[in-house]
């Protein structure tokens, strides 16, 4: 879950090694990620743990959203590809984010 001033947008995280990734189902023009490229900082809470993040933007790293596009298939396949196909879409692909933990 991604938190921003009170607001809170869903989102499906996936882990490859010991990092965590985001993207945006709907690409580039989704607000969230329209508003991360503006101010690369949030605070994301899952199984009752809240961090502060920075988003750092992966999407150029071929090899690295190959591995991105297997853990998005794994976690999610007992989803219909309705969903889980648009997350490893080119369009999602550009919007891949390294969370990393804030100091």
């Amino acid at each position: 879950m991604y938190q921003e001033n009170m607001r809170e947008a869903l989102q499906w995280v996936v882990r490859v090694g010991d990092d965590l990734y985001v993207r945006a189902y709907r690409g580039r023009e989704t607000a969230w990620f329209r508003h991360i490229q503006l101010r690369p900082e949030g605070r994301i809470s899952a199984g009752g743990v809240t961090k502060d993040v920075t988003f750092v933007d992966v999407s150029d790293d071929e090899a690295l959203n190959n591995k991105i596009d297997a853990a998005y298939q794994s976690k999610y396949q007992r989803y219909s590809a309705t969903y889980v196909d648009p997350m490893i879409a080119p369009q999602a692909r550009a919007t891949t984010l390294k969370l990393v933990p804030s100091a």
